[in-house]
């Protein structure tokens, strides 16, 4: 059984979770704070960042994309269609998505919520930045403005079928929701889009996290919300 080494709220840990339970993979989870700097993990990473992937019988797969290509090559499932469109266009167009949110929305909005949210509750004498959550919540206006345009013209957000891009973007925004920092009243395509993902029996898994200490916002296990 594949193991992954994660954080709960780090959304790549969140992805991998997600295709895992969308394939049928049982998945064995190792909770970590990659900020700690613990040694076993720099052994396995000197960056210390997460995910980690650990297979039986395979050299550990660093980071998201390491471990979507691993996760496709081992276990995508070859009797229905995966996660990946069937033209070449579609594909593209899936991929470049993807980017949108694993870099651009990552780098705008999720990582700066994570580090004044999680990251600094973990270092003494830390505490949030106002300034750098109040750019974080401007610029996820903006993203959501982009997003509602695009759920206004499609299904789904690369195209009429639900592809990787779509549970990348459902990871970051079940870690944004846990958290509260997602104004869903006045971005309706968007929650819609997010309702119908969010009650995939892939997602039960992250709708029972829990971190210590740091309950829920509310609305954010619920499928009508």
């Amino acid at each position: 059984m594949p193991r992954l080494l994660q954080h709960r709220l780090d959304p790549a840990s969140r992805l991998i979770r997600l295709i895992c339970a969308e394939y049928g993979v049982p998945l064995d989870l190792d909770d970590i704070k990659p900020w700690a700097r613990d040694p076993a993990l720099l052994e396995i990473n000197p960056a210390a960042t997460g995910c980690i992937l650990i297979d039986d019988g395979e050299a550990p797969v660093v980071g998201v994309l390491g471990a979507i290509h691993a996760l496709e090559e081992r276990y995508a499932p070859t009797a229905i269609a995966g996660l990946f469109p069937a033209t070449s266009g579609q594909r593209a167009e899936m991929w470049r998505l993807l980017e949108w949110v694993l870099i651009k929305f990552n780098d705008e909005v999720t990582r700066y919520v994570i580090e004044e949210k999680i990251v600094k509750r973990d270092k003494r004498g830390a505490t949030p930045e106002p300034g750098v959550l109040r750019v974080a919540k401007a610029n996820l206006v903006e993203h959501m403005l982009y997003f509602n345009w695009l759920f206004a013209t499609r299904q789904w957000i690369a195209g009429e079928t639900m592809t990787l891009a779509d549970f990348a973007l459902a990871a970051h925004f079940s870690s944004l929701d846990y958290l509260g920092d997602v104004t869903w009243e006045t971005s309706v395509e968007t929650r819609q889009w997010y309702a119908r993902i969010k009650s995939r029996p892939a997602f039960r898994t992250l709708l029972n996290d829990r971190i210590a200490g740091m309950p829920a916002a509310k609305g954010y296990a619920d499928l009508d919300f």
